[in-house]
């Protein structure tokens, strides 16, 4: 039987007001987040990018600053993982990348990413 395709990825996740949980590893209490726009979380996500594109910061340093996934601990590695795994536009757009490309804005209910494919 043939396994299914997995990918690796990290990601930068940006909560805000519309977030199904509102609290986070850096934002116990979800203070920051309930009072952050989507707009602003996507503002503020782009200028990331941007700084990670022009080699300014790495990837993972962003992460571990930023993130308000907890996965941010380690760089924001998600490690692999399969189709059914993730949110629905999360994981068309991981699978989508190829490795070591890095996606634009993807909204998610969990907030808003940008994910880098690792493997």
């Amino acid at each position: 039987m043939a396994s299914q395709p997995q990918v690796r990825a990290s990601h930068v996740l940006i909560k805000h007001e519309g977030s199904r949980r509102k609290a986070s590893w850096k934002d116990p209490e979800g203070r920051i987040i309930s009072a952050t726009t989507k707009e602003a979380a996507v503002e503020q996500l782009k200028a990331l990018r941007e700084k990670i594109a022009s080699g300014d910061e790495k990837f993972e340093d962003v992460a571990k600053k930023y993130s308000d996934c907890s996965s941010a601990k380690r760089g924001g590695d998600l490690g692999r993982f399969g189709r059914g795994q993730m949110q629905k536009p999360f994981e068309e757009a991981t699978f989508a990348l190829k490795v070591g490309e890095i996606s634009d804005i993807v909204d998610t209910d969990s907030g808003v990413h940008i994910i880098l494919r690792t493997g």
